[in-house]
């Protein structure tokens, strides 16, 4: 069974994949079947579900890429890491912070993302 970093590189690695073969590849690897996405624009629910979610992203941020801006933390099953996304010229656009769990098979079964810092107390 691959190591949660292993997995969560290559389901970043999908975000970032502009061929959709290559990027089903990594899915299959990294992203349970039946998994789910969570983030202030989407909910999606199973594989083929974050596929097309992740090429609607692609077309409306053509050369965007997302890349991990910290380790990734785990215990029991739960993760968290953060991360930017870059536009074609390189700028951040946005942060934010994924926090997820994974599946009885090592997969990703589950991820909640969120944009930005936290609100102010």
């Amino acid at each position: 069974m691959p190591s949660i970093a292993e997995t969560v590189a290559a389901y970043a690695d999908a975000w970032n994949e502009p061929d959709a073969a290559k990027r089903r590849k990594l899915l299959d690897a990294a992203w349970a079947d039946d998994g789910t996405y969570t983030d202030p624009t989407a909910h999606v629910e199973g594989r083929e579900a974050l596929l097309a979610h992740i090429a609607a992203f692609q077309q409306q941020m053509p050369g965007a890429r997302i890349r991990g801006t910290s380790g990734i933390d785990v215990h029991h099953g739960r993760f968290r890491f953060t991360w930017a996304m870059h536009d074609a010229q390189g700028s951040v656009v946005v942060e934010g912070i994924d926090f997820g769990e994974t599946a009885a098979d090592g997969r990703l079964a589950r991820i909640v993302g969120f944009f930005g810092p936290p609100p102010i107390a």
